[in-house]
């Protein structure tokens, strides 16, 4: 039986986009499979009482600068250089979750995400957009239309709903989090600890 963690994700945070694309060295390297759980950001972050870092750190502009500095050296580490910061960032994602809880369900999913991912943080696209969403879902191959229409079904917007109530009931404050079992993580930089749990 294989290993396997969930990873909870929301297309709208580069730190999800981010380990996105570390994921596939990590399984490979670790024998584990990744269960990608598609979370709304926003919806997690009120529901906890959490704010981004730059709210929180707004007086204290050492940890700011710190945190950039943590931010591009793992984009060099890792050699992601298509990364770009969407400069409509950052935009609500409830349309697109939606879409992509809807593109599991059309057996798209992991086009669907890739599609969304490259959109967002390599391509600048306005993601606020419906009609940029349906287009970018058509680059990467998928219906974009049939997505949109089926993200306005109520069950996908109860999945999405359940998906983000379930991670606030385990803890989960932010993106990117993993669970190994119970056991959970906060943060790209935890996958050190999440491959020794997987161990």
């Amino acid at each position: 039986m294989s290993k396997s963690f969930d990873f909870l994700f929301d297309i709208g945070g580069p730190n999800g986009y981010l380990t996105h694309r570390v994921l596939p060295e990590f399984c490979a390297r670790t024998g584990a499979v990744a269960r990608y759980v598609p979370v709304l950001l926003g919806g997690l972050m009120k529901a906890t009482g959490n704010r981004p870092p730059w709210a929180v750190y707004a007086d204290v502009p050492a940890k700011l600068a710190y945190d950039r500095l943590e931010f591009q050296r793992f984009i060099s580490a890792n050699n992601l250089t298509r990364f770009r910061m969407n400069p409509h960032f950052p935009i609500n994602t409830l349309p697109l979750m939606r879409a992509i809880v809807a593109a599991r369900h059309e057996a798209v999913f992991e086009q669907a995400v890739e599609a969304m991912m490259v959109a967002m943080w390599e391509d600048s696209i306005n993601l606020s957009d419906p009609e940029e969403i349906a287009n970018a879902f058509d680059r990467g191959g998928v219906d974009g239309k049939r997505l949109l229409e089926r993200a306005s079904e109520d069950a996908i917007k109860a999945e999405l709903a359940q998906n983000t109530a379930s991670a606030v009931e385990r803890g989960a404050f932010g993106i990117p989090t993993f669970f190994v079992g119970d056991e959970m993580w906060f943060g790209k930089e935890r996958l050190a600890q999440v491959a020794a749990a997987l161990g």
